[in-house]
Protein backbone atom coordinates (compact mmCIF):
# COMPACT_ATOMS: atom_id res chain seq x y z
CA UNK A 1 0.00 0.00 0.00
CA UNK A 2 1.47 3.52 -0.68
CA UNK A 3 2.82 5.39 1.77
CA UNK A 4 3.25 2.68 4.13
CA UNK A 5 6.03 3.38 6.66
CA UNK A 6 9.37 1.64 6.72
CA UNK A 7 9.27 0.20 10.54
CA UNK A 8 12.31 0.42 12.60
CA UNK A 9 14.67 -2.84 12.10
CA UNK A 10 16.61 -2.56 15.90
CA UNK A 11 12.85 -3.10 17.38
CA UNK A 12 11.38 -6.09 15.43
CA UNK A 13 15.40 -7.54 15.93
CA UNK A 14 14.80 -6.76 19.80
CA UNK A 15 10.98 -8.54 19.88
CA UNK A 16 12.18 -11.44 18.07
CA UNK A 17 15.81 -11.59 20.44
CA UNK A 18 13.21 -11.25 23.47
CA UNK A 19 10.48 -13.67 22.44
CA UNK A 20 9.42 -15.93 25.08
CA UNK A 21 11.54 -18.76 26.23
CA UNK A 22 9.12 -20.83 28.92
CA UNK A 23 9.87 -24.29 29.83
CA UNK A 24 12.95 -24.11 27.96
CA UNK A 25 14.27 -21.28 30.43
CA UNK A 26 17.66 -22.44 30.70
CA UNK A 27 20.74 -20.34 31.41
CA UNK A 28 22.13 -20.88 28.22
CA UNK A 29 19.69 -20.43 25.64
CA UNK A 30 19.11 -16.87 27.82
CA UNK A 31 22.67 -16.28 27.29
CA UNK A 32 22.31 -17.18 23.77
CA UNK A 33 19.55 -15.05 22.73
CA UNK A 34 21.34 -11.81 24.19
CA UNK A 35 24.42 -12.94 22.06
CA UNK A 36 22.35 -12.77 19.22
CA UNK A 37 20.47 -9.55 20.13
CA UNK A 38 23.92 -7.90 20.05
CA UNK A 39 25.19 -10.49 17.24
CA UNK A 40 22.24 -8.91 15.14
CA UNK A 41 22.92 -4.87 16.17
CA UNK A 42 19.66 -5.13 17.95
CA UNK A 43 21.91 -3.69 20.85
CA UNK A 44 25.35 -1.54 20.00
CA UNK A 45 28.62 -1.36 21.66
CA UNK A 46 27.80 0.78 24.98
CA UNK A 47 23.94 0.30 25.36
CA UNK A 48 22.28 -0.67 27.78
CA UNK A 49 20.24 -3.85 27.72
CA UNK A 50 16.71 -4.23 29.15
CA UNK A 51 17.26 -5.01 33.52
CA UNK A 52 17.14 -8.07 35.00
CA UNK A 53 13.42 -7.60 35.81
CA UNK A 54 12.94 -6.62 32.22
CA UNK A 55 14.56 -9.83 30.62
CA UNK A 56 12.92 -11.65 33.04
CA UNK A 57 9.39 -10.85 31.82
CA UNK A 58 9.86 -10.53 28.29
CA UNK A 59 11.73 -14.06 28.13
CA UNK A 60 9.44 -16.31 30.78
CA UNK A 61 11.73 -16.85 32.65
CA UNK A 62 12.85 -16.41 36.37
CA UNK A 63 14.99 -13.34 37.44
CA UNK A 64 17.95 -16.20 39.04
CA UNK A 65 18.28 -17.52 35.74
CA UNK A 66 18.25 -14.07 33.71
CA UNK A 67 21.23 -13.36 36.75
CA UNK A 68 23.02 -16.20 35.80
CA UNK A 69 23.40 -15.68 32.28
CA UNK A 70 24.47 -11.71 32.64
CA UNK A 71 26.83 -13.28 34.80
CA UNK A 72 28.16 -16.00 31.98
CA UNK A 73 27.96 -12.80 29.76
CA UNK A 74 30.79 -10.60 31.89
CA UNK A 75 32.97 -13.43 32.24
CA UNK A 76 33.03 -13.86 28.72
CA UNK A 77 33.98 -10.11 27.76
CA UNK A 78 30.77 -9.35 26.11
CA UNK A 79 29.13 -6.97 28.95
CA UNK A 80 29.64 -4.96 32.01
CA UNK A 81 27.72 -4.30 35.15
CA UNK A 82 27.71 -0.72 36.02
CA UNK A 83 26.23 0.21 40.00
CA UNK A 84 24.66 3.38 40.66
CA UNK A 85 21.53 5.25 39.53
CA UNK A 86 22.23 4.97 36.12
CA UNK A 87 23.86 1.17 36.02
CA UNK A 88 22.73 -1.52 34.41
CA UNK A 89 24.35 -4.43 32.42
CA UNK A 90 25.72 -2.52 29.09
CA UNK A 91 26.78 -3.95 26.09
CA UNK A 92 31.22 -4.09 26.05
CA UNK A 93 33.43 -3.24 22.86
CA UNK A 94 34.44 -6.69 22.41
CA UNK A 95 33.44 -7.44 18.99
CA UNK A 96 36.09 -10.54 19.01
CA UNK A 97 34.67 -12.22 21.89
CA UNK A 98 31.20 -12.04 19.62
CA UNK A 99 32.74 -13.86 17.10
CA UNK A 100 34.42 -16.54 19.09
CA UNK A 101 30.73 -16.96 20.61
CA UNK A 102 29.33 -17.20 17.09
CA UNK A 103 32.39 -19.17 15.74
CA UNK A 104 31.85 -21.85 18.75
CA UNK A 105 28.35 -21.69 17.67
CA UNK A 106 29.04 -22.56 14.39
CA UNK A 107 31.22 -25.66 14.83
CA UNK A 108 28.64 -27.23 16.92
CA UNK A 109 26.19 -26.59 14.46
CA UNK A 110 26.04 -30.05 12.16
CA UNK A 111 26.45 -29.59 8.83
CA UNK A 112 22.64 -30.88 7.98
CA UNK A 113 21.15 -28.31 10.78
CA UNK A 114 23.33 -25.70 8.55
CA UNK A 115 22.14 -26.22 5.50
CA UNK A 116 18.29 -26.39 6.50
CA UNK A 117 18.51 -23.31 8.01
CA UNK A 118 20.03 -21.63 5.03
CA UNK A 119 17.07 -23.52 3.32
CA UNK A 120 14.53 -22.22 5.83
CA UNK A 121 15.71 -18.53 5.70
CA UNK A 122 15.80 -18.38 1.38
CA UNK A 123 12.22 -19.46 1.46
CA UNK A 124 11.18 -17.13 3.59
CA UNK A 125 13.52 -14.06 2.34
CA UNK A 126 12.18 -15.32 -1.50
CA UNK A 127 8.49 -15.56 -0.65
CA UNK A 128 9.05 -11.64 0.99
CA UNK A 129 10.95 -10.18 -2.06
CA UNK A 130 7.89 -11.78 -4.57
CA UNK A 131 5.22 -9.76 -2.80
CA UNK A 132 7.35 -6.37 -2.29
CA UNK A 133 7.90 -6.77 -6.09
CA UNK A 134 4.52 -6.00 -6.24
CA UNK A 135 3.59 -4.02 -3.08
CA UNK A 136 6.28 -1.77 -2.31
CA UNK A 137 6.33 1.84 -4.02
CA UNK A 138 9.52 3.19 -5.48
CA UNK A 139 9.54 5.53 -2.56
CA UNK A 140 10.15 3.05 -0.12
CA UNK A 141 12.55 1.49 -2.20
CA UNK A 142 14.51 4.93 -2.46
CA UNK A 143 14.76 4.68 1.24
CA UNK A 144 16.00 1.09 1.50
CA UNK A 145 19.24 2.07 -1.23
CA UNK A 146 19.97 4.74 0.41
CA UNK A 147 20.88 2.04 3.94
CA UNK A 148 22.71 0.11 1.52
CA UNK A 149 24.66 3.08 -0.20
CA UNK A 150 25.57 4.26 3.38
CA UNK A 151 26.49 1.05 4.71
CA UNK A 152 29.17 -0.14 1.46
CA UNK A 153 32.38 1.48 3.06
CA UNK A 154 31.21 0.95 6.87
CA UNK A 155 33.62 -1.21 9.37
CA UNK A 156 32.11 -4.43 9.76
CA UNK A 157 30.31 -4.22 13.23
CA UNK A 158 27.71 -1.25 11.75
CA UNK A 159 28.33 -2.45 8.24
CA UNK A 160 26.62 -5.89 9.90
CA UNK A 161 23.74 -3.96 10.96
CA UNK A 162 22.93 -1.46 8.37
CA UNK A 163 22.95 -4.88 6.01
CA UNK A 164 20.41 -6.18 8.74
CA UNK A 165 18.38 -2.92 8.41
CA UNK A 166 18.20 -3.43 4.73
CA UNK A 167 17.17 -7.38 4.77
CA UNK A 168 14.22 -6.60 7.41
CA UNK A 169 13.36 -3.96 5.55
CA UNK A 170 13.28 -5.15 2.41
CA UNK A 171 10.99 -8.13 4.12
CA UNK A 172 8.77 -5.64 5.30
CA UNK A 173 7.99 -4.49 2.19
CA UNK A 174 6.38 -7.86 1.42
CA UNK A 175 3.31 -6.00 3.20
CA UNK A 176 2.50 -9.32 5.29
CA UNK A 177 2.66 -9.43 8.61
CA UNK A 178 3.18 -13.00 8.82
CA UNK A 179 5.85 -13.65 6.44
CA UNK A 180 7.50 -10.81 8.34
CA UNK A 181 7.54 -11.89 11.58
CA UNK A 182 9.10 -15.09 10.41
CA UNK A 183 11.71 -13.77 8.46
CA UNK A 184 12.58 -11.29 11.77
CA UNK A 185 12.91 -14.92 13.50
CA UNK A 186 14.87 -16.42 11.36
CA UNK A 187 16.96 -13.61 10.65
CA UNK A 188 18.05 -13.45 14.53
CA UNK A 189 18.98 -17.18 14.21
CA UNK A 190 20.78 -16.93 11.39
CA UNK A 191 22.74 -13.60 11.47
CA UNK A 192 25.31 -14.49 14.26
CA UNK A 193 26.48 -17.03 12.06
CA UNK A 194 26.31 -14.50 9.02
CA UNK A 195 28.54 -12.09 10.80
CA UNK A 196 31.23 -14.39 10.84
CA UNK A 197 31.30 -14.26 7.17
CA UNK A 198 32.11 -10.37 7.34
CA UNK A 199 35.76 -11.48 7.98
CA UNK A 200 35.80 -12.02 4.51
CA UNK A 201 35.79 -8.60 2.63
CA UNK A 202 34.97 -10.21 -1.08
CA UNK A 203 31.88 -12.21 0.66
CA UNK A 204 30.92 -8.60 2.12
CA UNK A 205 30.88 -7.25 -1.56
CA UNK A 206 28.93 -10.47 -2.45
CA UNK A 207 26.25 -9.55 -0.21
CA UNK A 208 26.38 -6.10 -0.85
CA UNK A 209 26.09 -6.46 -4.93
CA UNK A 210 23.24 -9.13 -4.14
CA UNK A 211 21.23 -6.28 -2.52
CA UNK A 212 21.58 -4.21 -5.09
CA UNK A 213 20.59 -6.58 -7.51
CA UNK A 214 17.38 -7.57 -5.54
CA UNK A 215 16.37 -4.19 -4.93
CA UNK A 216 16.57 -3.10 -8.71
CA UNK A 217 14.67 -6.10 -9.59
CA UNK A 218 11.69 -5.24 -6.95
CA UNK A 219 11.71 -2.23 -8.43
CA UNK A 220 10.95 -3.25 -11.90
CA UNK A 221 8.46 -5.40 -10.26
CA UNK A 222 10.92 -8.52 -11.53
CA UNK A 223 9.67 -11.88 -9.49
CA UNK A 224 12.00 -14.08 -11.38
CA UNK A 225 14.97 -11.35 -10.73
CA UNK A 226 14.50 -10.73 -7.13
CA UNK A 227 14.01 -14.11 -5.91
CA UNK A 228 17.08 -15.06 -8.04
CA UNK A 229 19.30 -12.23 -6.20
CA UNK A 230 17.64 -14.12 -2.72
CA UNK A 231 19.14 -17.11 -3.86
CA UNK A 232 22.83 -16.50 -4.42
CA UNK A 233 23.24 -14.93 -2.12
CA UNK A 234 21.40 -17.24 0.67
CA UNK A 235 23.39 -20.11 -1.10
CA UNK A 236 26.78 -18.64 -1.51
CA UNK A 237 26.46 -17.70 2.20
CA UNK A 238 25.84 -20.99 3.17
CA UNK A 239 28.19 -22.61 1.16
CA UNK A 240 30.85 -19.97 2.77
CA UNK A 241 30.18 -21.05 6.29
CA UNK A 242 30.55 -24.65 5.69
CA UNK A 243 33.78 -24.12 4.42
CA UNK A 244 34.46 -22.01 7.52
CA UNK A 245 33.57 -24.27 9.88
CA UNK A 246 35.50 -27.32 8.51
CA UNK A 247 38.63 -24.89 8.58
CA UNK A 248 37.41 -24.37 12.40
CA UNK A 249 36.55 -27.86 13.23
CA UNK A 250 40.32 -28.81 11.83
CA UNK A 251 41.61 -27.19 14.53
CA UNK A 252 38.53 -26.76 17.56
CA UNK A 253 41.07 -26.06 20.70
CA UNK A 254 40.05 -22.13 21.97
CA UNK A 255 43.34 -21.18 21.54
CA UNK A 256 42.94 -22.18 17.60
CA UNK A 257 39.90 -20.75 17.09
CA UNK A 258 41.31 -17.69 18.02
CA UNK A 259 44.26 -17.70 16.40
CA UNK A 260 41.88 -18.37 13.19
CA UNK A 261 39.80 -15.31 13.67
CA UNK A 262 42.92 -13.23 14.36
CA UNK A 263 44.05 -14.39 10.79
CA UNK A 264 41.35 -13.48 9.48
CA UNK A 265 40.56 -10.69 11.05
CA UNK A 266 44.41 -9.43 9.76
CA UNK A 267 43.19 -10.63 6.28
CA UNK A 268 45.36 -13.73 5.96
Amino acid sequence: MSGTPVHSPPSRLRIAAFAPIGEEGRTELVESRIVQAISVGAFTEGERLPSETELSTLLGVAVVTVREALGGLRHRGLIETRRGRNGGSFVRPSHGAVEEVNAQALMAMPRVALADLGVHYEAISAACAEYACQRATPEELEIVAQILDEARDLERAPWRRRITEVQLELAALSQSVRLTNEHVRVQTEFTPLLALQDLDRSARLATHDALVAQIAATLAGDVAGARAAVREVVRTSVRWLVGFRAELLAAPQTEAVHATLEARNRGK
